[in-house]
């Protein structure tokens, strides 16, 4: 019995040294790698710069988090917001509910050229207009499904009913108009051909991969999560998304999103202006915005930002109650784009000092 004793004593300390050098290996995985800016071609002088105009005209800063070639470079929170707390994303979560939509067609569960009707036959008006019926899925996710205003649900119980009987006067995918209840349609859609909610579809395709913790999502009168708002995240999650979307879809060797989807979906699908200086004209993808730079972004209001910078491979992301969303986005094309660099930079060890002393003293002011 002595030699079969040894044998299981020498077996469960292999075991338990072999789960002690997994567990934290595991645990890290799931943040993004930390180093200094200068490291990753960024000067930490310019980031402070960015982070003291950010926090003078910004009214106000809640977060911000910089990732160069997938490394954290810089991060700060505005008291009493804190690293660990999920903050409101208002409309960024509107690109969350779009790859919900982009993995389920890659699933085959249906087709961004299905008409949006075909899926609620049992709500849909008897007597649809053309319009009505020609609306697809992809103009949900264009926001061009035809309509000249946005369906009032306030006061509704049933949204998606609301939603079909709204006049359709324009013919879908010919005029933009920024439409919240169509990407609650598409939140619809998914929990229609997969039985499940956008978190309980997203958490094993998307959010644990990432290791997003614990996400939450209003719902609405249905039961199905709201789509274009109500989704609470923390800001490094906010930031591997951007990153997921900036590494074409692939996490840890492992391609989570269709990459065609991801070029699809930060593409110029449809115009909404023509304004060269406005960031909220220069075209619309699948529940992204095109920016200026050759930059695209999904947004929320009050200042919500994941910004994905492609030809500088940095991400950008933003908490904030701003009364200026422009604004906030001229600080980062004025500060952040003049400190990207090719290659590392020496560094400096008095401006990064400077750096972290000025974000550990950071409040909010709403």
């Amino acid at each position: 019995m002595r030699p079969r004793f040894f044998h299981e004593l020498i077996l469960s300390l292999v075991l338990l040294a072999v789960a002690l050098i997994v567990r934290p290996a595991a645990a890290q995985s799931t943040s993004l790698p930390r180093s200094t800016p200068e490291s990753q071609g960024v000067s930490s002088a310019s980031v402070l710069k960015f982070i003291t105009t950010a926090d003078q005209e910004v009214n106000s800063m809640h977060s911000f988090m910089l990732v160069r070639h997938g490394h954290v470079v810089a991060e700060a929170w505005w008291e009493p917001e804190s690293a660990d707390k999920p903050h409101v994303l208002w409309s960024l979560s509107k690109s969350f509910t779009s790859t919900a939509v982009g993995l389920a067609v890659s699933e085959g569960r249906l087709s961004i050229d299905d008409p949006v009707i075909s899926f609620f036959p049992e709500t849909s008006p008897a007597d649809a207009s053309a319009n009505l019926k020609s609306m697809r899925v992809r103009d949900l996710l264009t926001m061009s499904t035809g309509h000249q205003t946005e369906v009032a649900t306030r006061n509704e119980s049933a949204w998606i009913r609301a939603f079909l009987h709204h006049p359709v006067p324009h013919k879908p995918g010919t005029h933009f108009q920024y439409n919240t209840p169509a990407t609650y349609m598409q939140s619809a859609i998914v929990q229609k051909v997969t039985g499940q909610s956008l978190v309980d579809y997203l958490k094993p395709r998307l959010f644990d991969p990432l290791g997003i913790e614990t996400p939450q999502w209003d719902k609405s009168p249905e039961d199905i999560s709201i789509g274009g708002y109500g989704l609470y995240l923390k800001t490094e999650d906010i930031a591997k998304f951007g990153q997921l979307y900036l590494q074409k879809g692939k996490w840890n060797d492992k391609q989570l999103i269709p990459a065609d989807w991801i070029e699809a979906a930060t593409s110029k699908q449809v115009s909404n202006g023509s304004d060269p200086t406005d960031d909220w004209g220069q075209g619309y993808g699948f529940q992204f915005w095109q920016c200026r730079h050759g930059a695209y972004r999904g947004d929320g209001k009050d200042g919500q930002f994941c910004i994905v910078l492609p030809q500088h491979d940095a991400v950008v992301a933003i908490t904030a109650n701003s009364d200026n969303m422009q604004a906030e986005l001229n600080i980062v094309w004025d500060q952040l784009l003049p400190a990207f660099q090719d290659s590392a930079i020496p560094e400096n060890p008095s401006a990064q000092a400077e750096l972290k002393e000025t974000i550990r003293v950071l409040k909010a002011r709403r």
